[in-house]
């Protein structure tokens, strides 16, 4: 008997992709969100608000790109908030989104960056670079 093979859609990929980086461990809630701030898709607790969440991620990317840019220092790879309840990071997924998560506070850094890099060259893949 012939197994059929699942084809998934964009988004449930871009879910799958958001639901394995959560087994990493330490990550609260994570996000793929346009450049202009809409949500693409997610795994976020019901306590956020999803489209404040992406809008508000999109302006401090825009944000850091332009400071970034202005002096002269390249391109931004990651943005790395620090704060007393939990790390927000975002790293680029291609030209069209970025990958955004808010992590525990005692995760380790050096392997949640090293997941992310991982899954954001998934989700470029997905979304087409």
């Amino acid at each position: 008997m012939k197994k059929e093979k699942t084809i998934q859609t964009k988004k449930e990929q871009l879910e799958k992709i958001l639901s394995d980086l959560k087994k990493v461990g330490g990550i609260i809630n994570s996000a793929v969100v346009s450049r202009d701030g809409l949500l693409v898709a997610s795994d976020l607790t019901k306590t956020v608000d999803a489209d404040t969440f992406a809008a508000m991620s999109a302006a401090m990317e825009g944000a850091a790109e332009t400071a970034v840019s202005e002096l002269k220092q390249g391109e931004l790879r990651q943005i790395i908030i620090d704060a007393d309840e939990g790390k927000l990071i975002t790293l680029s997924a291609g030209k069209k989104a970025i990958l955004v998560v808010l992590a525990r506070p005692d995760i380790n850094l050096g392997l949640i960056l090293l997941e992310l890099g991982r899954a954001s060259g998934k989700l470029s893949e997905v979304l087409g670079r």
